[in-house]
């Protein structure tokens, strides 16, 4: 079996698999890959960003297994103006409720962009209200809880309004579009997560 391995950057709205679920838009009506290719690891039906598509069970394994932390880079859009205050909680880390419990988020890297990234536009939209600043915050994380990044922020005080995964470990999107995928060779994509 030949080993392949894709980058892509999933749309907002779009499920990350690739069978169907209701009417909603999944990873097959973007990427035309192999049939043994899977994501790895996943992003919310209304985030977008970067993720990984690969027949390697062995990445999947070293992305996903807790006890090997890896960085993740969020462009987040937040509600409202962001202050010192939250960002200093969202680098010592939070308490958000995980399966019914509370959890503490590891200390994270946390600042607020001086100016709005260079972003694609989204469709649709995220609402906009002239009185009420959306700043952007790059937060960095080397652990994955189901909507970490979400709760993170409401937790702080600041809802998410719109969430972009940039980077995993040395991989990030650069100039990619939402649908847009590129193929590499396994050691250059082992070597940009630290894998050996």
């Amino acid at each position: 079996m030949a080993l392949r391995y894709f980058i892509v950057y999933k749309p907002f709205q779009v499920l990350t698999r690739f069978g169907r679920e209701g009417d909603k838009q999944v990873l097959a009506d973007y990427f035309n890959v192999p049939k043994d290719v899977y994501p790895v690891g996943r992003l919310d039906y209304d985030s977008e960003g970067l993720l990984i598509l690969t027949n390697d069970k062995n990445l999947n394994h070293r992305l996903l297994d807790p006890k090997f932390g890896h960085e993740r880079e969020y462009w987040v859009q937040v509600d409202g103006a962001v202050t010192p205050e939250a960002v200093q909680q969202l680098q010592q880390g939070v308490t958000i409720n995980i399966d019914g419990k509370d959890y503490r988020t590891r200390s994270a890297g946390a600042s607020l962009f001086e100016t709005d990234p260079v972003v694609p536009d989204r469709h649709p939209p995220i609402r906009f209200r002239k009185s009420i600043p959306a700043p952007w915050i790059k937060l960095i994380l080397n652990e994955g809880k189901n909507r970490q990044v979400r709760k993170m922020t409401a937790a702080t005080g600041f809802p998410t309004l719109r969430l972009i995964r940039y980077r995993i470990g040395r991989l990030h999107l650069g100039g990619m579009q939402p649908g847009d995928m590129v193929e590499m060779e396994r050691q250059e994509l082992y070597d940009a997560l630290f894998l050996k």
